[in-house]
């Protein structure tokens, strides 16, 4: 089954690594933007579907790491080897220090306090004029360089995301099934029982918070490399609506889902929205229908078609019955 999975995978990934070739500019800008939302849905994904904690703040690690990528790039310099490594960091301390409140407590109480720091970081931002630009956002902010290469041509910087999230996505695939990733699947399915078994179920909890806050960092500060602007609105709660809706969506507790949900997000954002204003209500009512029809997202509707294929095809031909015999001869 891992062997299936690497094909298929190398496969998906050699197929992206051509796109390109064939996808007109505005097609491949929003394959970029399907990507770097990817990674913040699948930073999320590891709270809500591997260790069960259900998070509305997740937008002030996105906007903390954008923000953060942006001042270096404008202040000191845009080289990635010097905005990745200070969002990254910079996301991992805001998250250490959130998380050691927010572990305090569970359930909705824990949705509540993340939304609540999200609300503050937002507050900061939306203030801080000389630091951040304020209402206006963060803008003129340079394209990222590397080794002397400029990413400001959309197809190198494509392919820089393209590496980013394969790496991201490899990443956590490895961490799920580790045995410290089936223990946040303990802790999602049953805290007491592991608390019982010896685990120290608070630290994993903390630690995946910690991890999920890091990349929604490094997703944030692709973000500012591919917009060149970041405004407060990016950090808003309704952003971390968005990237949750995302995660529902697409299947939570898996790793395809969490990339499926951000890309049909973007899709319909994107077709919706040049018909009609309404287009929020639009996703809301599809949101709704996941929900209620469809619980385990686009995955789990793709699994049981799958399913239902695999019942309904025949074990043996019975126009010719003496086919299933001719090993026995």
């Amino acid at each position: 089954m891992k062997g299936n999975h690497s094909i298929k995978f190398l496969f998906i990934f050699l197929l992206m690594a051509l796109s390109p070739f064939f996808l007109s500019l505005f097609h491949l800008n929003l394959l970029i933007e399907i990507l770097i939302l990817g990674i913040f849905a699948l930073s999320l994904n590891l709270l809500v579907g591997y260790t069960g904690l259900v998070s509305l703040g997740h937008a002030a690690f996105f906007g903390i790491g954008a923000y953060a990528s942006g001042i270096v790039a404008k202040e000191l310099s845009p080289n990635l080897i010097a905005t990745l490594p200070v969002s990254l960091l910079v996301s991992i301390l805001v998250s250490s220090i959130i998380g050691m409140f927010c572990m305090k407590v569970s359930g909705f109480y824990f949705l509540m306090l993340t939304l609540a720091f999200s609300q503050m970081i937002y507050s900061f931002i939306h203030q801080s004029t000389d630091l951040t630009g304020g209402t206006n956002g963060l803008s003129g902010i340079p394209s990222p360089q590397l080794g002397g290469v400029d990413f400001s041509n959309p197809v190198f910087l494509y392919y820089l995301i393209l590496l980013i999230f394969a790496a991201v996505f490899t990443g956590l695939s490895v961490l799920v099934r580790s045995p410290f990733g089936q223990v946040l699947i303990g802790i999602r399915e049953n805290e007491t029982r592991m608390k019982s078994m010896g685990y120290n179920t608070t630290l994993y909890k903390y630690s995946s918070f910690i991890i999920a806050g890091a990349l929604g960092g490094v997703a944030g500060s692709l973000y500012t490399n591919f917009n060149g602007f970041i405004s407060p609105s990016d950090v808003y709660w309704t952003m971390s609506g968005s990237v949750l809706i995302m995660v529902i969506i697409g299947g939570a507790g898996t790793m395809a889902g969490p990339v499926l949900g951000a890309g049909l997000i973007v899709i319909l954002e994107t077709i919706v929205s040049s018909y009609t204003n309404m287009w929020m209500l639009i996703i809301g009512v599809i949101f709704i229908l996941f929900v209620v029809f469809f619980p385990k997202g686009i995955v789990g509707i793709g699994n049981s078609l799958v399913n239902n294929l695999a019942k309904s095809k025949p074990l043996y031909n019975e126009s010719k019955p003496e086919a299933v015999y001719k090993k026995d001869a």
